[in-house]
């Protein structure tokens, strides 16, 4: 098979699972008829519980995984999921009195955790401009401009550049900055910012704003230089206030992910020489990943490589989405076959493996060889339709470009 018949068979392959096997999952066990909005959890036997907490990070991505459906597809029904997401999205989790995003409420809507971490509201922006583009809303593209400007009023660092990462409900800067027990507590980190950086990217889209440049810029100069390795062209995951890196290992899906997200957003600057030099460091990303992380004999990416370099050699969902978004980006770049091997062995991981075939969604993690891990939740505040749902995307668009460059 040619590679263009194999780019073909992918997003055919891809679109399937999106249209019969995501997005119908969400729509059908996800929602709450009596409340509105969309359950907290649903556990491994696909039991929604309609009464756990909401976490902001699920919500924001469901709201931004069907505006992009709608968007790409042009679906009646994930226009209604999407507008029924943003509208409860906004109802709810919106701080009506000091602004910004709660990390967590209650099923009746009650904040229960009402920290302002900025990894929520990169998230919010995230998914506003996204629902903004996809139906015209100006109500959402109004609420991500205003969180744009309140990220910037309370966190930015004027002084090393970046963003402070957790405050209060009244925006009182937090000493203790992790997103969860994992994480080390570092004034910075990579997650934050790689998830600000899509967020100014799609924000970008929808409100071009001098301001809006600025910070991408300066999120993608971030990147190029203080946060990726240049030695190893991987990516330090905290830091201290002057960016001084604290080393916690390698996480082999944000190191693909920021691969082609980096790209993205300066390609959207439109800023030639800025993307030559994302580019060429993407390229070497991606490289590091396949060559350290790409699992040859199974098909996947492993998930982590410890400090001391030791491997966590399990496969969560996520990074394995993200693999095929970065090796096919890889591939677009250099016409380099190995990486478009890497991102059709790792769909045939995740089609073989991941993707629960009798339920519909994706298993949260599998062995290396493939095997369910039990007791992972099938949705739940991390575990969400977003990185599933836009490699599948993700993987039309770029099979739609290669072809229509091939007949040009």
């Amino acid at each position: 098979m040619s590679p263009l018949d194999a780019v073909d068979a992918l997003r055919r392959e891809m679109e399937q699972e999106l249209a019969r096997g995501i997005l119908p999952y969400w729509m059908e066990r996800a929602r709450d008829p009596r409340r509105g909005g969309f359950v907290g959890s649903i556990g491994a036997d696909d039991v929604p519980d309609p009464e756990a907490p909401r976490g902001s990070i699920l919500n924001a991505r469901i709201v931004w995984t069907f505006s992009a459906a709608y968007a790409a597809l042009d679906d009646p029904a994930y226009r209604l999921m999407a507008d029924g997401a943003a509208e409860w999205f906004l109802t709810h989790f919106i701080d009506p009195r000091h602004g910004g995003v709660y990390w967590m409420i209650a099923a009746d809507g009650t904040p229960v955790d009402a920290r302002k971490h900025v990894y929520a509201q990169a998230f919010a922006v995230y998914a506003l401009a996204e629902h903004a583009r996809a139906t015209g809303s100006e109500a959402s593209l109004d609420a991500a401009i205003a969180l744009f400007r309140l990220i910037e009023r309370h966190a930015h660092d004027d002084v090393h550049g970046g963003y402070q990462e957790a405050f209060s409900r009244e925006w009182a800067l937090l000493d203790d900055a992790r997103l969860s027990e994992v994480d080390a507590d570092e004034r910075k980190s990579m997650n934050t910012h790689l998830h600000l950086l899509e967020a100014y990217t799609a924000l970008h889209r929808v409100w071009p704003d001098a301001r809006v440049s600025a910070r991408l810029r300066e999120l993608a100069g971030l990147f190029l230089d203080r946060i990726v390795i240049s030695a190893s062209a991987h990516m330090s995951g905290f830091f201290d206030d002057d960016w001084t890196p604290r080393p916690r290992g390698v996480s082999y899906g944000h190191d693909i992910e920021a691969s082609w997200l980096l790209l993205e957003a300066a390609g959207e600057l439109g800023d030639t020489a800025l993307r030559e030099r994302a580019r060429g460091l993407s390229v070497r990303m991606a490289r590091a990943v396949l060559d350290e992380a790409y699992d040859a004999e199974h098909g996947g990416i492993v998930y982590h490589r410890h400090a001391d370099g030791t491997l966590d050699d399990g496969k969560e969902w996520w990074p394995q989405a993200e693999a095929v978004v970065g090796f096919l980006s890889a591939w677009e770049e250099t016409d380099d076959d190995e990486f478009l091997d890497a991102a059709l062995g790792s769909w045939a991981f995740i089609r073989e493996h991941v993707v629960d075939r009798r339920n519909g969604e994706w298993f949260r993690r599998v062995s290396r060889e493939g095997v369910v891990e039990p007791g992972h939740e099938k949705a739940g505040p991390w575990k969400c339709p977003y990185h599933n749902a836009r490699a599948c995307l993700e993987a039309m668009a770029r099979a739609g470009r290669v072809r229509a460059a091939a007949a040009a």
